[in-house]
């Protein structure tokens, strides 16, 4: 451990983290533009900062833009280079997707990417345009992108809560997390509703259908709340990554670690991303379990082990499958939290009706009375 002229505790990097290092300056830098919603002027300040960085001399390139037939983000697009898409033919219609090849051939020092959260037409490289992005940024290319704060993957539950919309085209946390720099686009909930009676984010047919679902005051003032944490979040992840990336050491501090229990039932995402969600803000270790009634499972049931699996493993987490066998499901949950010293759970409801709870016994009074210093967070179904 070495002192600082200021006091500051350093210490010496491993060589793994020395490689680390050497392999993120090689990387290009990733830049994202946040918004609460469509609308609020994410693709307009990402131009325009182009622009003005094309002025400076920057080699600045647009790989592929949405301007959603709007004027002012159509004379930004105009005084930039735009390459060109890449044509997919798919089920008998000619259709264009970002092309990768062409971005990497032309090799510019930064390259605009609109929309994170699309997913790409079968056939592509890669399913989602992260992964393309990611590919680019693997080549040195700094990438500049946007994307709503809806199409966060660990949000997903709350925006279906707050706005009854569920959103299928979705990025995960990891990628917003490993952004050299992100920037929120933010405007009040009437200059957005404002906008949209102007007819400068939908078609003067949605409009009205807009202004009384998604656009609604109280959905936007929630979106513009969770977007203005999740960014505070994300920078606050990126401090303290850039102080062990300097050796720096952190104070110390007892580490948290969440364990969720999953079982076949319709709200095991929603436990996995609200187990994230609480993970994330105490820079905790996420664990994820299920537990196997029986030895053999069927095709339909691996699947969906596989689809909490793979989300586990999107949020850097932990995937533990065991079998119950002769125990008490109880048991093992008892079991794995002494195996990965956990100190909080999360669970679904464990039993439907009063007459279950007593016929079967309470699984969390079970679990309370062995792990005295565990707490456990129960989520309602619904």
């Amino acid at each position: 451990m070495t002192p600082s002229s200021n006091g500051q505790q350093y210490r010496r990097l491993t060589p793994e983290e020395i490689l680390r290092k050497i392999e993120k300056m090689k990387r290009g830098r990733l830049k994202v533009y946040v918004g609460a919603a469509p609308g609020v002027g994410k693709t307009y300040a990402m131009l325009r900062e182009a622009n003005e960085l094309k002025e400076k001399g920057v080699d600045i390139v647009i790989g592929l833009i949405e301007p959603h037939g709007r004027e002012e983000t159509a004379k930004q697009v105009s005084q930039l280079e735009v390459l060109p898409q890449k044509k997919i033919h798919y089920k008998g219609i000619n259709l264009e997707e970002l092309d990768v090849e062409g971005i990497l051939l032309r090799n510019p020092e930064v390259v605009i990417i609109d929309e994170l959260a699309h997913t790409n037409v079968p056939g592509t490289k890669n399913r989602k345009r992260y992964q393309d992005i990611h590919d680019i940024l693997q080549a040195g290319i700094h990438v500049w992108t946007a994307m709503n704060i809806q199409h966060l993957e660990s949000v997903r539950d709350i925006v279906l809560k707050v706005t009854g919309v569920g959103i299928n085209e979705r990025v995960p946390d990891a990628v917003l997390s490993e952004a050299d720099e992100i920037k929120l686009v933010d405007v009040s909930p009437e200059t957005l509703r404002e906008r949209l009676q102007e007819g400068l984010i939908y078609t003067s047919d949605k409009i009205e259908q807009a202004l009384n679902h998604f656009f609604k005051k109280g959905n936007l003032v929630a979106l513009r709340e969770l977007a203005l944490r999740e960014v505070a979040d994300d920078i606050d992840e990126q401090l303290v990554k850039e102080r062990i990336g300097e050796g720096i050491d952190e104070p110390a501090g007892v580490l948290e670690r969440i364990l969720v229990c999953v079982q076949y039932r319709p709200n095991a995402g929603k436990l996995i991303r609200r187990g994230w969600r609480l993970a994330n803000r105490l820079g905790a270790k996420l664990v994820v379990l299920h537990i196997c009634p029986r030895s053999s499972v069927g095709n339909e049931s691996e699947e969906t082990v596989e689809e909490w699996r793979n989300l586990t493993h999107q949020f850097d987490g932990d995937f533990v499958l065991r079998e119950a066998g002769a125990r008490r499901v109880a048991q093992v949950i008892v079991d794995v939290c002494q195996e990965h010293h956990i100190t909080q759970i999360i669970m679904g409801q464990s039993a439907r009706t009063r007459w279950e709870e007593i016929w079967k016994g309470s699984i969390i009074n079970w679990i309370m009375q062995r792990l005295q210093t565990v707490d456990i967070h129960i989520v309602s179904d619904r």
